[in-house]
């Protein structure tokens, strides 16, 4: 019996000596333990998770928009220089008309939204603008004609107009209520490879002074936008339209993760106009502005950097006749606050041609205010109607 204890005794010995051997070498391979935590979950629980659905997946999002985005082919006929000697009727009657440049098409893709059921489509000025003819394509192959119902160049917005009732409008998210780090989907047709949606997240809001469009308030995102993206939508999580894919920062002519949208607030604002009226019509008060620079700020005498300087006054426009004269410093429009010469210039175009505006000036260090009979804005050239800033 003492022999049967002693290898007893013996084999347990070797068992545990075997089992520190292989708790200090290869803990891995003792599967009895318990499972190793992950993020707060076991490994089983992820692994239920995957194989039920990610939650973070934005499948359902893309499902809600992408139905609602379009492609927008535009064509139109461009002629060469016309050769002089084509002004000759000798040289007319000899060479006939093979020296004179004939038509050339040339064709554009885009984006665009469907904003409305029956037939309202929301694209980038850009896109369309001198268009001959524009098509629209369907995520279900359909292709229809569209007519520009009015662009507005200094947004960079158009609104077009297809024959088509019961379409899938998107829908448009509540304005202010994107946050910066929200996820956010770019949906469009890049380089024409075919409806296409990238993910990123919300990288900033409210950018100016990028000298793209005349009025800025962009959302910067580093979703991939590309050529051919213009017009598309920008949405949220749940699928809802929040911005307007309309450029790019971009050296090599894709994307380097900065693309600016605009807000769905400014494009619904200058959408609601267009389709109403046909155009937008803005406020004018026929100053020239800048920022102020802490150089300036110095000379002038001011203890902040709030305001805008006003570098020139259009002679007998309305600043003019109300007594307002080149470096007076705006500081506030009908009790709003001007912080810069962008916010400046966004809250005179939204005041209504015709009516009184109280303009709060600083001059020479003391504290003005004048009444300014408000005209409308004149039509402004688009500053940079492409794809892409440098």
């Amino acid at each position: 019996m003492r022999k049967y204890w002693l290898l007893f005794a013996q084999a347990v010995t070797i068992a545990l000596a075997v089992l520190f051997v292989v708790m200090l070498f290869k803990p891995d391979l003792l599967r009895w333990r318990q499972p190793a935590a992950v993020d707060g979950l076991t490994i089983s629980q992820v692994e239920n998770r995957a194989a039920g659905g990610s939650p973070d997946s934005f499948a359902e999002a893309a499902q809600r928009a992408i139905p609602a985005v379009v492609n927008v082919f535009t064509k139109k006929e461009v002629r060469g220089p016309r050769n002089p000697l084509m002004d000759d009727p000798v040289f007319r009657h000899f060479f006939g008309e093979r020296f004179d440049p004939r038509p050339q098409e040339v064709s554009n893709l885009g984006s665009g939204v469907i904003v409305s059921a029956n037939g309202y489509i929301l694209t980038n000025h850009h896109v369309v603008e001198g268009a001959d003819e524009i098509q629209i394509a369907f995520s279900d192959n359909r292709t229809l004609p569209a007519k520009v119902v009015g662009s507005d160049p200094e947004t960079d917005l158009a609104v077009l107009k297809i024959n088509a009732s019961n379409l899938p409008a998107i829908t448009l998210a509540q304005p202010d209520s994107l946050r910066v780090g929200d996820w956010v989907l770019a949906v469009g047709n890049p380089f024409g490879v075919g409806q296409t949606v990238t993910l990123g997240i919300v990288s900033a809001l409210g950018r100016t002074h990028l000298g793209i469009n005349t009025f800025e308030n962009f959302i910067q995102t580093d979703a991939a936008i590309n050529p051919g993206n213009s017009g598309g939508a920008l949405v949220d999580a749940t699928g809802n339209l929040v911005g307007i894919n309309s450029a790019i920062y971009s050296r090599t002519g894709g994307s380097q993760g900065i693309g600016f949208a605009i807000p769905v607030s400014l494009a619904r604002q200058v959408m609601e106009q267009i389709i109403r009226e046909g155009s937008v019509t803005r406020g004018w008060v026929g100053i020239e502005v800048q920022d102020l620079s802490p150089e300036l700020m110095e000379s002038f005498g001011l203890k902040t950097g709030e305001g805008a300087l006003i570098a020139g006054v259009l002679k007998s426009g309305p600043a003019d006749r109300a007594g307002i004269k080149p470096g007076d410093v705006l500081t506030a429009v009908n009790g709003k606050r001007v912080t810069d010469s962008s916010t400046l210039l966004n809250l005179i175009a939204g005041l209504k041609p015709g009516e009184t505006a109280r303009l709060a000036i600083a001059r020479k260090n003391s504290s003005m205010e004048f009444s300014v009979q408000v005209a409308r804005r004149p039509p402004q050239l688009a500053l940079q109607p492409q794809e892409e800033i440098n």
